[in-house]
This record gives C-alpha cells, structure tokens and sequence, in this order.
C-alpha cells in the first residue's frame, strides 16, 4: 500500500517515458486533464526518477522574478543561469527536466517552449488546468513543439495498484479474453470491490483520504473539496455561471433518463445552441464527459455527430456520487454502506452508466449514443454507447441489475444489422455469451 508521500503508480507514466525515448528534446511533452488527477505529482516523480536533475517552476507560487523571466527569451543562458540560481538546482546538458507547473498561469513560459526545445539543452514537461490554459492562450503563439497527453483519473486497475492489488486485473483480462464465467462467489466480492471503486473514485486526494482512513465521511470531504475547486474554475470560464449550473445537474439530468440532456431544466430558459461553446470548453478540461447522438451509426461515428444533442458524464464516478447528493452538508457514511451494498432504493442505473462513460473514455474512446423512435414516436429505444471495433461498430447497452431484457439493443441490431460486430449488454451479474449477446460485468469494460 502506497504511504501518503509516494506517488500512486500510473500507467502514464510510460507514456512518458516512450516521449523522452522517442522524441529525445524535440518537442515538449504537455499533460492534458482536470484539476487534482496527479498531473503534477507524476511530472515530478519522473523529474526525479528520470533525469539527472530537475527544476520544477509552480507558476501558482513562484516569485515575480521567476515570472519576468519569460517576457523576454532572446538570452537563453541568462534565464538559465538564473533559474539554477534561485531554485539552488544544477541543470546538466541533455540530463535535465524542467517542468512549467499550472502553466496557464504564464502563458509566456508555453508560448518560449518554442526557443527552449530547438535550444535542446533540457527537456520540458508542462501541466495546468485546460480551462484557464485555453483561455489564457488566446493572445500567445500556440508552440507546435508540443505532444499533448491525457491524464484521466485513475482507473480500476491503478485503484488496485493503490491498494497493494497486481493480480486482480490481470486475471480478469484472461478471464474475458477466453470469455469465461468466474462463478458466484467470486463474482460476488469483485462487483462489492468494484463498487467500492465507483464510491470512491479516482481522483488521487480521495483514494489517498480512504486508504489512510477508511473512512467514508473523509473521502467524501476530499471529493467536495474537488469540486468545489472545479467550481471556481467553471466561473472563470463563464462568469454567468452556466458552466457550473451544467456541471451541478449532471446527476439530475442522467436521473431523468431522456433521449438528451435537457439544458433548458438545468438553466431555465436557456437554449441549447446557446451553450455549445461552453459545453465544449467544459469537455476539453477534462472535468466532464460528453456523449453525442450519432445520426447514422458507422464506423465514422464523429462524421454524423450531432452537437445539440448530448448527454454529460462526470469525468469520476466517484465525484458523481458525491455531486448527487451534494444537497447535503457531507454525504453520509450510511449512504455510501447501502451505495456499497447495493442497498439503496434508488435506481442506481445512472450511476453505472456514469462509470461505464469514465471507462470507455479513458481507453481513449469517443463516446457516442443512438436512438431509434417508438412506432408511434413518443417515445425512443436508447443504446446508450456505440463503439467502433474493426470496420464495424458495437452498441452498448447498460443496466444497472439483471438483464432481462435489453429491447433497445435488439431493435438497433435489427435496424443496423449490417454494422454490427458484437452486442454488449453491461451489467452487474457473471460473463455470460447468449443468442448472439455479450453479458459482460461492469468491471470488465476496461477491456473493451
């Protein structure tokens, strides 16, 4: 189990390293993702395991002369005389890491990455939060010599990780790649352990607060804390405050179960096309997950998009739980027992559609949905995500308890039947393959 100062182990990390290896100084390598998903922390454990030396310049805190220094970069070994000077750290040719932290907070620091990567001296590393990144970029020159990655929130298998686990995840990728049931009993205790990873999340402070704890009410006061600073963030983006009224009704709107999220109930008499723009913004940081309506489902699901209809995710399932109950002052252990026990009569469908969003998203899949109107067209049959796989596509249908039935699926298989590679039902009991169907449980979407 990781103590409070050792880093979480994550799969970014070689990510990272094939950068240096591959890329040996050309460009910088820029960490895109949310606020608190250990941008920072993994920039500097490979600062220190990687290079030589290091010098990591925090722009939230740094002094005013740090700052001045980018104003002008015409003398390169002045700003680096400088830096080693104040942050008392020797830089070595070519063995070096300097590392531009919330680098939205100098936009001069990004747009210098230019000069400083065909200097090729040092190699750079910048993070920051996308929101105030994009909208303190607008006057700079945008350097080309950057690669851009995304860091999500921890997946299940880095919260194993976390927890001292290496063998779980492993075995259950044997077990859906020979596609075989695991029995009940084991069954059982991995979605009790998986829901403990959906209450919890995975953002790095809240699993931190429940190994060190155990405790619910802390993990919780952790989560709160998050959002209250993504928040802040949504109100620098749009002073008006619909960013953070969108962000609020997530949970209420996915509660509803309509064919789209219904902007104008989460903003009274606000109009869809009216928000595009901040809807967008708020995908690009990275805090939510949009889902659009593909009109004509194929393997070029992004060519038939559309815009005004969507459906939005928590980025963490684990700030989703804590944001549906947010009405409270802190949300009760008692609640997070009967979440974990699957005890709570609330139907908890929306919460598992939430997870299998954060899942698919963070394998670096686009998330799309369809639906197909009723015959007598009030109402619609809803898949809730399609995939592309090979040259054709896969719906996705999740339920949050026994499969029964699964009517959507089967009417969208039968509209597109020439599309379809495989038919997935999501859900919360052992593998099972029947009549052409894929029941796979919740924890195995990762494999998708």
């Amino acid at each position: 189990m990781e103590d409070k100062m050792t880093p979480f182990r994550r799969k970014i990390y070689d990510t990272m390293l094939k950068w240096k290896k591959e890329r040996n100084g050309d460009s910088a390598l820029l960490i895109e993702g949310a606020r608190r998903v250990g941008k920072s922390t993994i920039a500097e454990e490979f600062g220190r395991r990687e290079y030589k030396s290091y010098i990591l310049i925090d722009f939230s805190k740094v002094s005013q002369e740090v700052h001045d220094l980018f104003k002008d970069v015409s003398d390169l070994d002045y700003i680096f005389i400088r830096l080693q000077f104040i942050f008392q750290k020797t830089l070595y040719e070519r063995d070096s890491l300097i590392i531009f932290d919330e680098v939205q907070l100098q936009p001069l620091a990004r747009q210098a990455i230019k000069h400083l990567v065909k200097d090729h001296r040092y190699d750079y590393i910048e993070t920051g939060s996308l929101i105030s990144v994009k909208s303190k970029s607008k006057k700079i020159l945008i350097p080309s010599e950057e690669t851009k990655v995304s860091m999500y929130p921890m997946d299940y298998e880095e919260f194993k990780w976390a927890l001292g686990d290496t063998t779980t995840i492993p075995l259950l990728r044997t077990a859906f790649e020979k596609k075989m049931s695991l029995g009940q009993a084991a069954h059982r205790k991995l979605m009790r352990d998986f829901r403990m990873y959906m209450l919890v999340g995975g953002m790095p402070q809240a699993v931190a607060a429940y190994i060190k704890t155990n405790n619910f009410a802390d993990v919780d006061l952790a989560k709160r804390d998050i959002i209250s600073l993504y928040e802040e963030d949504f109100i620098k983006l749009d002073s008006s405050g619909r960013a953070k009224a969108l962000y609020d009704a997530i949970p209420a709107q996915l509660s509803r179960n309509a064919s789209r999220y219904q902007v104008g109930s989460a903003i009274p008499d606000e109009k869809v096309d009216r928000v595009l723009g901040i809807i967008n913004d708020m995908a690009d940081s990275k805090t939510t997950n949009v889902a659009y309506h593909s009109n004509d489902p194929n393997v070029g699901l992004a060519l038939t998009k559309e815009l005004e209809c969507f459906k939005m995710y928590a980025s963490d399932t684990g700030l989703f739980v804590t944001l549906a109950f947010k009405d409270n002052v802190v949300t009760e252990n008692l609640i997070y027992e009967k979440l974990l026990n699957d005890k709570l009569s609330t139907n908890l469908g929306y919460v598992y559609e939430n997870m299998v969003a954060q899942m698919l998203t963070a394998t670096g899949k686009n998330l799309f949905y369809h639906t197909i109107p009723y015959a007598e067209g009030k109402k619609y049959y809803e898949v809730d995500f399609i995939i592309t796989d090979k040259y054709k596509i896969s719906p996705i249908e999740v339920k949050s308890s026994g499969y029964k039935t699964h009517k959507s699926l089967d009417q969208f298989c039968a509209k597109y039947s020439e599309r379809i590679m495989n038919r997935y039902v999501i859900y919360t009991k052992d593998y099972k393959r029947e009549n052409g169907v894929e029941y796979i449980p919740i924890y195995m979407v990762m494999f998708l």
